[in-house]
């Protein structure tokens, strides 16, 4: 096949490969004086087990770069490769080269991760002011272009293009997964997209919503009526109202949406308690219209979780970024600077019947909630959604909402696109389910082996021990106790569906 002139210019910076492991490479000088079309490669780095900060590593080459000027990567290509390429995705507003499959290389994959083209900490968004750019390379631009350039450096290190193309990435990585599986199907064979951050206008909506009733006043935002006594107060009374209606008093809600709770039953609230905490569980809204959903019963299993996302305030992050907690900090920067355009946007006095036309902009540039994936399937892509069910960062449901949108534009989209909620499971892991998924597995088997996933084993481990497994199913399904058996084995649970009886 030809070359690309990429491609050849690369192959004169990239001496070394599977097939020349000892070829010598450039210094770095030398390297700074070759000219890529828009792309600028900074430092290749051969990396060995013994290296500094690289213990037990398996022996790769670090490539760092730069595409348009701004967004920064950095590539791994395995001295043994297995022909698989893997773009890892990141967190937050990213600001850093982020890479969630960075240890993919260890596997023989060749991987490469992004800081999505500007540089922050990954909760503040004033890069975003005044900066179009920016905004579209963290919206949607940055992992595409990343991707491309990516699988030219391979191209040309191995002589040879990857077999198969996968993305892996929870929170914002999830939603730039299905960003990339709306807006550039042909990037990837196989994508997973956890937790994912998919309607960035949407749940600004709910984190405004909540914080004009928790933090009514912006120039007191160091205290809230629910404090964590009243937290405790609401996890047990959900524990006790709603645990054993999946048939397993175990500390997991199995299924929220079917769940029965009266928060009226909570006892020792006051009534500012009730309605911060009915503002929490009905999300945002327009009169009857819900712009987003907010959370579920069980969502609040680990009250520090709750703290740091939802309630606040979290004394470090107040003084660091004048935000309570990290949803607060993420909805106000949302509307400050992918909205309005306006660091002193006041969001206690924000009226939400504007909310449609005030949002249409930034969310053509921040939102993958297209359900068409036509183009995707067209391509014979595999995608698989997951999501916890307790997760305190982002509402669950609103990731359920948008699978059904797929099944409704689709009702055959099962065949490459499934949904996996996992109860009793945080923001991309943890909590007192079992969340524990090689994710990379498993798509590789579907894309690769045609081995659709109809059940998963999730995992469990504390102290290093295995402590208990747990199937999963794809959505609507969910696991129950079988009435036998140990309640840590997975083979003592069974698929349910809701609505079919006890």
């Amino acid at each position: 096949m030809k070359r690309t002139l990429l491609a050849t210019f690369v192959l004169l910076i990239c001496s070394a490969s599977t097939y020349a492991q000892s070829a010598p490479h450039l210094s770095d000088d030398e390297l700074r004086q070759v000219r890529l079309p828009d792309v600028t490669l900074e430092k290749v780095e051969a990396v060995t087990p013994d290296s500094r900060q690289h213990l037990g590593a398996a022996p790769h080459v670090s490539v760092l770069g730069v595409i348009g000027g701004h967004i920064r990567f950095e590539l791994l290509l395995p001295d043994r490769w297995n022909q698989r390429f893997v773009m890892g995705g990141g967190g937050g507003f990213v600001g850093s080269i982020q890479n969630g499959a960075r240890d993919a290389v260890n596997l023989g994959y060749a991987t490469v991760g992004t800081d999505t083209g500007h540089e922050s900490n990954g909760v503040v968004a004033n890069w975003a002011q005044d900066n179009p750019e920016a905004q579209v390379n963290f919206g949607f631009l940055a992992v595409h272009r990343t991707a491309q350039v990516a699988e030219a450096l391979v191209r040309a290190y191995y002589h040879a293009d990857p077999a198969y193309s996968y993305f892996v990435g929870c929170s914002r990585g999830g939603g730039q997964a299905m960003m990339e599986s709306q807006r550039y199907p042909g990037d990837f064979d196989g994508i997973v997209a956890g937790a994912p951050a998919f309607n960035w206008t949407g749940f600004a909506a709910m984190s405004v919503s909540v914080a004009k009733v928790l933090y009514p006043d912006p120039a007191h935002l160091d205290h809230t009526v629910l404090d964590r006594d009243a937290l405790q107060k609401l996890r047990q009374s959900i524990l006790d109202q709603c645990d054993a209606q999946d048939g397993l008093k175990d500390g997991i809600v199995a299924d929220p949406p079917s769940a029965h709770f009266d928060l009226a039953k909570v006892p020792g609230l006051t009534d500012a308690q009730r309605q911060a905490i009915a503002a929490i569980y009905g999300g945002a809204r327009v009169g009857r219209t819900i712009l987003y959903p907010g959370y579920s019963p069980g969502a609040e299993c680990d009250v520090d979780q709750w703290t740091a996302w939802i309630v606040g305030p979290v004394p470090p992050l107040l003084k660091q970024d004048h935000a309570p907690d990290l949803m607060f900090g993420f909805g106000t920067q949302i509307f400050k600077y992918f909205v309005f355009d306006r660091p002193d946007w006041d969001y206690s006095t924000y009226d939400f019947a504007h909310y449609s036309a005030d949002t249409r902009l930034a969310a053509s540039v921040l939102n993958a909630t297209n359900p068409d994936l036509d183009a995707f399937k067209a391509r014979k892509g595999k995608l698989i959604i997951w999501h916890g069910w307790a997760d305190p960062a982002l509402p669950a449901q609103a990731t359920a909402d948008y699978y059904r949108q797929v099944r409704e534009h689709d009702p055959a989209a099962a065949d490459y696109c499934r949904l996996f909620m996992i109860p009793g499971c945080l923001h991309c892991g943890g909590g007192p389910g079992a969340s524990e998924v090689d994710w990379l597995a498993t798509i590789v088997d579907w894309v690769e082996h045609g081995k659709a996933p109809d059940r998963l084993v999730a995992s469990k481990h504390e102290s290093g021990k295995l402590a208990m497994t747990r199937p999963l199913y794809p959505y609507p399904a969910y696991p129950i106790y079988k009435g036998t058996g140990d309640p840590n084995n997975a083979d003592s649970f069974e698929a349910k569906s809701p609505g079919t009886g006890p």
